[in-house]
């Protein structure tokens, strides 16, 4: 087998490969079943408790503020710590939140948990950044990015069939229970089996490996000077607009579609299980598709910026097109196909938006950059939940709600390709040296 591989690529590369993408993709998978616990059970929770669709609104968007404000904290913590021990912790935290959802008599209770669900969760992201930085060689990082990222449609489309059946059979508060107590018991299991490089003794040929390719050159452990000096650089803030339409996009359809083909489209709630997981499922291939074709782009010669650019913002747009066709048609089946379009488009950008990610920041701030870029895509994610709530309860209607998350979609990628250029070098987060306004 050794013989097979690229020098470096050893037999342990390889396993330690796919331990680590087995357990971002699981991990992530439990993360987004979490997310969608209360978007499945929404017509019950707001029956039980006597929340109105504003309030509904707010709820959903608790989770996504404490999840995007937490963000710029944590990837500094990741760099910082690792991700072994962020993701097992975060990971745990936010299983506990979600076992506590199961407990509350009131919108405040609900809304705290909700709060600390979104501080649990941020981790997750950014570490899965760091770990293809730290376990990948560079022309290998897009289909891993792509691979652990399909978690997040993934999870969403395996936890409305599964949720739903839970819900039905065994109750609301028992669905939130469950999913919390397997979350607890991955997070043992992470910490058990992931190791960070440090803590494995690496040959040079190995190191040599993984870092083969990369352009942004080594600094010493991130300082909160270097940190900060993240933000002066224009591609920092071009990933992290574009990143707002992205998760804007999303998020609608993560927090009401099921709600939207029961409300709208007037489809039973037995009948919302199956086909409000079709959608997720194209999500699935283009987070896939979209990761390995980074990959394919850098090798026949493109930059490794440009072969991530241009996919997410052309694949952005596109998503914004069909949400806007989606609010458009009268018919159900082309809504479904329209919104099954917009996601499979939406994963291709949020793929190559996160293998950007691992391309142009230094490797000790790889999970600092991806999750300054998360919280430019979780403040659109805690945006639409309840603008998508008060315009639905304003205006009667979906239509006018989806019709600004497409606006939102087409102005990010216009944005992101104007804004994003070159990657951030090392030499140039030194605090001794000005920055380049260029960048």
């Amino acid at each position: 087998m050794s013989a097979s591989l690229p020098p470096g690529r050893t037999p342990r590369i390889v396993r330690t490969q796919r331990i680590a993408l087995a357990l971002l993709v699981l991990s992530g998978v439990i993360n987004y079943i979490d997310r969608a616990t209360l978007a499945v059970a929404n017509p019950l929770i707001r029956e039980e408790l006597g929340l109105s669709v504003g309030d509904m609104g707010l709820l959903l968007s608790a989770f996504l503020w404490a999840y995007a404000f937490s963000q710029l904290p944590v990837g500094a913590l990741v760099d910082r710590f690792g991700p072994r021990r962020m993701l097992s912790l975060g990971l745990g935290l936010w299983s506990i939140a979600q076992a506590a959802g199961g407990l509350v008599h009131s919108f405040t209770q609900f809304f705290a948990a909700r709060m600390l669900l979104g501080i649990g969760e941020a981790p997750q992201f950014p570490t899965a950044a760091r770990v293809s930085r730290d376990w990948f060689n560079a022309r290998d990082r897009g289909t891993a990015t792509g691979i652990w990222n399909c978690s997040s449609t993934l999870g969403t489309a395996v936890s409305v069939p599964v949720l739903t059946f839970l819900m039905l059979y065994v109750g609301w508060r028992w669905m939130f229970l469950i999913v919390g107590l397997a979350g607890v018991a991955v997070a043992v299991i992470a910490y058990a089996i992931y190791r960070n490089p440090g803590e494995v003794a690496l040959t040079p040929e190995e190191r040599a490996h993984l870092t083969e390719g990369d352009a942004t050159g080594e600094t010493t452990q991130l300082t909160l000077v270097e940190w900060r000096r993240l933000f002066t650089f224009r591609t920092t803030w071009g990933m992290l607009i574009g990143f707002f339409g992205v998760i804007y996009t999303l998020w609608i359809y993560a927090s009401w579609l099921p709600a939207y083909l029961e409300m709208e489209r007037h489809i039973s709630i037995r009948d919302t299980g199956v086909l409000a997981a079709i959608p997720f499922a194209f999500g699935v291939v283009g987070s896939l598709l979209g990761g390995r074709l980074t990959d394919v782009l850098a090798r026949r010669g493109v930059s490794p910026v440009n072969s991530r650019k241009w996919p997410m913002a052309i694949s952005l747009a596109g998503a914004g097109l069909c949400t806007a066709l989606a609010a458009w048609t009268p018919s159900n089946s082309l809504a479904i196909a329209f919104i099954s379009a917009a996601m499979f488009l939406g994963y291709v950008a949020t793929a190559t938006a996160w293998a950007m990610v691992s391309v142009v920041a230094p490797a000790n701030c790889t999970a600092s950059l991806g999750a300054m870029q998360n919280f430019g895509g979780y403040l659109g994610g805690a945006l639409a939940p309840t603008a998508t709530g008060f315009i639905v309860e304003g205006s009667g209607s979906f239509a006018p709600a989806l019709l600004v998350g497409a606006s939102l979609a087409v102005f990010c990628a216009v944005a992101y390709a104007v804004i994003v250029r070159d990657p951030i070098p090392a030499i140039e987060l030194d605090p001794t040296v000005a920055p380049a306004p260029a960048q």
